[in-house]
């Protein structure tokens, strides 16, 4: 059979050895967990407790300010030690729930199981939104909201991602061995509420125990199609899987739904399924910790709050100095200043990388090899647009779409005069969604005078 890909991409060292043999392990609750009122894409959450409140595992303590949103809930019983502005890993401080744990984990009265079988389409929807999922995979897109395609958008196809092609994480991988059997019950879930009858789990081929062990949970459900699919980078990248899978091309600008697809990551289906049948909001994950600066790598189910200070500690603590200290992997991460940010509902890895592993070389003049270009899996300018951004012409940046750079970092990687181009188009990006806001807004005003 053909293995499945799409355009462009690389091929960076998988450096996964050190954890994917690894079962996943719980690490245990610590003393203190703060959650923050913004895990996902959207509007950040309003506290709904206050200082000095008993709160229990599983119960909302932060309400949804608009519909691209998702509640968040305590991972933790205990008291409300504080609620103030916290280190976030994405960056800046975000008002957080600080949670002094009793270590009872006394669960809310809400966190119940359910008989599934005659839930409707929507009841299941709304149980996906009450329980606060978003996408798994890193990008924490509310669950819900893709759930909801307006009614002129006709979804007629699933597709779960299966591929975890950032280098170094395993937690998917794991998740698809240890528990299989769940992935596949939130996809039916996801694929009951859509009102779809097609589902695709799609597993790159470096992962042959991952998809046997897939196609056994599969069994003879004819409406759920297992799709191996060739080993490259940023192959789970939506565009690129949905490319992959069923060779329609998502328009620029456009979004999946928009060529009749929605994708879930593996992580987030079975997260669905727990959801529904278990009636748990997230509140854990697992986590990938990795790199040559930690002592023992491992896989983890940790609670959303605990700091990256504990699962570390955890993991034996620090094998040297680390040089780097990244939220998820090395391609797409967010760089740390310091160790004191919470586990959050996209942390997908820790990764405490060395000196070797760390080592970018100084940047130089580009020598407009092209490189950038033929690797980028949406056909855009890397070079072209980092220039322009560099030198501030964030108009002539938009002109060149640079709002649909999927952020993969193929460019970077591939660039031997180690230029700063993801770098600076995410700041193109920033600055051209800035200038629309405030376009909007001034409009606004001038209506309404």
């Amino acid at each position: 059979m053909k293995l499945l890909t799409f355009i462009g991409g690389v091929h960076p060292p998988h450096s996964k050895g050190s954890t994917e043999d690894k079962p996943v392990v719980a690490c245990p609750a610590p003393d203190l967990i703060i959650i923050p009122m913004q895990q996902h894409i959207g509007a950040p959450c309003e506290p709904l407790v206050k200082v000095g409140d008993l709160v229990k595992m599983g119960q909302k303590i932060g309400e949804p300010r608009g519909y691209v949103s998702a509640p968040v809930h305590s991972s933790v019983s205990g008291r409300v030690k504080a609620i103030e502005h916290r280190p976030h890993p994405a960056g800046g401080q975000v008002l957080s729930v600080v949670i002094e744990n009793d270590g009872m984990d006394t669960l809310d009265e809400t966190v119940v199981p359910r008989s599934v079988d005659s839930l409707s389409a929507s009841e299941l929807k709304s149980i996906v939104l009450e329980a606060g999922l978003v996408g798994m995979g890193g990008a924490a897109f509310p669950a819900h909201v893709k759930l909801s395609p307006p009614p002129e958008k006709k979804i007629d196809t699933v597709i779960l991602n299966g591929a975890e092609c950032e280098p170094y994480l395993t937690s998917d991988y794991r998740l698809m061995l240890e528990d299989p059997a769940s992935i596949v019950d939130g996809l039916r879930f996801i694929m009951k509420i859509l009102g779809v009858e097609k589902g695709f789990i799609g597993i790159e081929d470096n992962k042959p125990k991952a998809i046997k062990a897939m196609g056994e949970a599969i069994g003879a459900n004819s409406g759920i199609q297992l799709v191996p699919l060739k080993t490259k980078y940023p192959q789970g990248a939506e565009k690129q899987l949905i490319h992959a899978v069923t060779r329609r091309q998502v328009p620029s600008g456009g979004l999946p739904m928009d060529v009749g697809v929605v994708v879930h990551n593996v992580g987030t289906a079975s997260a669905v399924s727990r959801a529904v049948r278990k009636g748990m909001p997230l509140i854990e994950r697992i986590v990938t910790v990795s790199g040559g600066a930690v002592r023992e790598p491992k896989n983890l189910l940790v609670r959303i709050g605990t700091s990256f200070k504990d699962v570390v500690e955890f993991c034996g603590g620090f094998a040297g100095e680390p040089a780097k200290i990244i939220s998820g992997g090395p391609m797409m991460g967010i760089a740390q200043y310091t160790l004191e940010v919470p586990v959050i509902k996209g942390t997908s890895g820790i990764l405490l990388m060395n000196a070797e592993q760390a080592r970018i070389p100084e940047p130089g003049l580009c020598i407009r090899c092209g490189r950038c270009v033929s690797v980028c899996p949406i056909h855009l300018m890397p070079l072209t647009l980092s220039a322009n951004a560099l030198n501030g012409n964030f108009d002539a940046c938009e002109n060149l779409h640079a709002l649909d750079c999927i952020e993969c970092g193929c460019c970077s990687f591939t660039c031997p005069a180690a230029r700063p181009l993801l770098q600076s188009i995410r700041v193109a990006k920033k600055e051209i969604i800035q200038s629309r806001k405030r376009s909007a807004q001034a409009g606004q005003k001038t209506s309404a005078t």
